[in-house]
């Protein structure tokens, strides 16, 4: 007997640019993992959980490849600003209010968001990380942490977050992934990059960071040490291993070789480019070099939301948009990245981004009877312009059960916006001199 089976569902299917849809088939999940895929009825109907799932799509979860899941407590408090006064005015005074256990609340309820929009995998990267995970052990979704620290709270910070690193690392049965995380070179000089790459290659861990966000950053990186963001991380070692990218909107074509010689991942977060007017580059030309380019939705702060449907859906209007063609980027390179391209960003090709035999049982359960999605002439394409966060219906992780029929078996949602209203008086209040770091303008 399995532990799970979904039976009957329709499952998606992607290869290159191309996705299409199984219909009537059985999932059998065992432990963490798939166990087999087949024909509907075909499984028996033993198990220790059974899903019946008639007209519904699964997926598999979907990731996120750069977000600052507690920043969900300033949703909403920072509109229509520059850049520089996004930075300096709001978000880092806002984030000097902060307290271990205010980012608890912050990241379970991020959490919730994340499971009831299909999201099981999240990169993460932000403060009081320890308390992040445990956020992460009690949701039941995977979170690759990385603790943010900046250069101006010296080697002491750093060391605290090594130490988080070798408790953490592969905790929650293997769910919870652990990296450096100097927020980014016009926060960090290059002797203390070398010295987080140091600590890295001991740690055998990679480095997550904030790399040419706006082309200000480029040309200020170029003037203070002659090098480009990505030609820096090289000289000071923090490519020498595995290094997930933020961003990395301005690459120049030296830039992209480096990386693609390189393990670099690229996140990308099309809503927060959008909001703020920074710009952003042509997705194509990361991966016409062969780099590894996942879905992101950076912080609530900036995007408003953890949806990484909406964010699919706006990189590839983007893209058609931006090239002034609208047969670029079609529905199968778009699913393609929301699955196959964040696990590679992730190092984690071989266990998620598709539903097959042996990879880990990371699965949505998408519902397509709603008029928006209605008619149902091809369900991928629904799933890229159609389909909303609502519309999943029940979301597995690590072959474990976190939501069904839109009910959270893990968090408990109520207790958790409680306790986030408790605190918005406190953090909500910018006070004058007061904020955690400062961006260069």
């Amino acid at each position: 007997m399995v532990d799970v089976l979904i039976r009957h569902c329709d499952v998606l299917r992607t290869e290159g640019e191309r996705a299409w849809v199984e219909t009537d088939q059985d999932i059998a999940v065992e432990g963490a993992r798939i166990q087999a895929v087949a024909a509907g009825g075909s499984l028996g109907a033993a198990a220790g959980e059974v899903i019946e799932a008639r007209g519904m799509l699964a997926i598999p979860g979907l990731i996120n490849t750069h977000a600052h899941v507690p920043m969900v407590l300033f949703r909403g408090l920072v509109e229509d600003v520059s850049v520089e006064s996004w930075f300096n005015d709001y978000v880092w005074p806002l984030e000097s209010n902060l307290t271990a256990e205010d980012v608890y609340w912050g990241a379970l309820l991020g959490m919730a968001e994340m499971i009831e929009s299909g999201v099981t995998c999240v990169a993460d990267h932000y403060f009081f990380m320890d308390e992040v995970a445990r956020a992460a052990v009690e949701s039941g979704m995977r979170a690759h942490l990385a603790w943010a620290v900046f250069e101006h709270q010296g080697e002491a910070q750093l060391e605290r977050t090594a130490a988080f690193i070798r408790e953490w690392q592969g905790a929650a049965d293997g769910r919870i992934v652990t990296w450096m995380g100097p927020h980014s070179p016009y926060t960090c000089g290059p002797d203390f990059l070398r010295l987080c790459a140091r600590r890295a290659a001991e740690l055998g861990v990679g480095v997550h960071l904030h790399v040419s966000e706006t082309q200000a950053q480029v040309d200020l990186c170029l003037r203070q040490y002659g090098l480009t963001p990505p030609a820096l991380l090289a000289e000071t070692g923090i490519l020498d291993g595995r290094a997930l990218f933020a961003h990395c909107c301005y690459p120049t074509d030296a830039d992209l070789e480096l990386m693609a010689a390189r393990r670099v991942g690229v996140g990308r977060a099309p809503k927060t480019y959008m909001k703020l007017s920074s710009g952003t580059a042509d997705v194509r030309r990361l991966l016409a070099h062969g780099i590894p380019v996942g879905i992101a939705t950076d912080g609530a702060t900036s995007s408003n939301s953890l949806d990484i449907l909406e964010q699919m859906r706006l990189l590839t209007l983007l893209e058609k948009y931006m090239g002034g063609d609208s047969t670029a980027f079609p529905v199968g390179q778009a699913l393609g990245l929301a699955f196959e391209g964040g696990a590679r960003v992730l190092g984690q090709e071989q266990d998620l981004g598709a539903l097959q035999v042996g990879k880990l049982a990371d699965i949505a359960l998408v519902r397509q009877d709603a008029v928006h999605v209605w008619p149902r002439y091809d369900p991928a394409a629904n799933l890229v312009y159609s389909s909303r966060a609502s519309d999943v219906d029940t979301v597995l992780c690590n072959g474990k059960v976190l939501m069904r029929g839109r009910e959270l078996r893990t968090i408990d949602k109520a207790r958790v916006m409680r306790e986030v209203a408790e605190r918005l008086g406190r953090l909500n209040q910018r006070v004058p001199g007061s904020r955690i770091a400062t961006y260069p303008v």
